[in-house]
């Protein structure tokens, strides 16, 4: 069985014991012969796989009801891997939803790290720099860095920190807010694992 969240770059794959990546631009689906269960948010290309008889789109088999009308699928999947928590998909934007007892309570979506700088270097290119991870939220602070660091991180962390539940991290940018949320969980595989729940529930295997 092999597992596909297709993005707008990229498709990346799953096989059960290792992911793996192919451009949008180059990979050709009719090159996967074997059965693929995928997620896109890819719009295009979910045209193209929909006369490929062995892509199987798990979209079709998700209830929506307790969702927003607009919200992406892989945030859905990702919140059936959950009864309760916070997951934080940290990637060119940073998605968060929070779950309370298997229910979907609500999310927000926030500027990526590089989304971000890149709008401090448009202000200025005096504030042209990188996110200090490691910065005390503590204290108030008293370097350029550390100044457009904390505007962007207090608040975020702040807002999750309150929801007072366990914390899950995935996306690319993970590893970086860790520094920021030590007990988190790190989960590189929470959308797969996720497709696998859908997958087993509508008895596709």
């Amino acid at each position: 069985m092999l597992l596909c969240d297709i993005g707008n770059t990229s498709y990346h794959f799953y096989n059960g014991t290792q992911d793996f990546r192919y451009s949008v631009d180059e990979f050709n689906p009719q090159s996967i012969a074997e059965q693929t269960f995928y997620i896109s948010v890819n719009h295009t290309l979910k045209q193209k796989l929909h006369n490929l008889t062995n892509w199987i789109d798990l979209e079709r088999f998700i209830d929506r009801k307790q969702f927003y009308e607009t919200m992406g699928i892989d945030r859905i999947v990702a919140i059936e891997t959950i009864k309760n928590g916070v997951i934080i998909d940290a990637g060119s934007a940073i998605t968060v939803d929070v779950v309370k007892e298997g229910g979907f309570e609500g999310g927000f979506i926030y500027p990526g790290m590089n989304a971000m700088a890149q709008c401090y270097k448009n202000i200025s290119s005096a504030l042209d720099y990188s996110f200090n991870f490691e910065l005390d939220l503590g204290k108030m602070p008293k370097n350029s860095q550390d100044a457009i660091s904390y505007g962007y991180l207090k608040p975020f962390v702040d807002e999750i920190k309150s929801k007072n539940l366990p914390i899950i991290l995935t996306g690319g940018d993970a590893l970086e807010f860790k520094k920021i949320f030590p007990d988190a969980q790190l989960d590189q595989e929470l959308l797969f694992k996720g497709m696998k729940k859908i997958i087993t529930k509508a008895n596709l295997c």
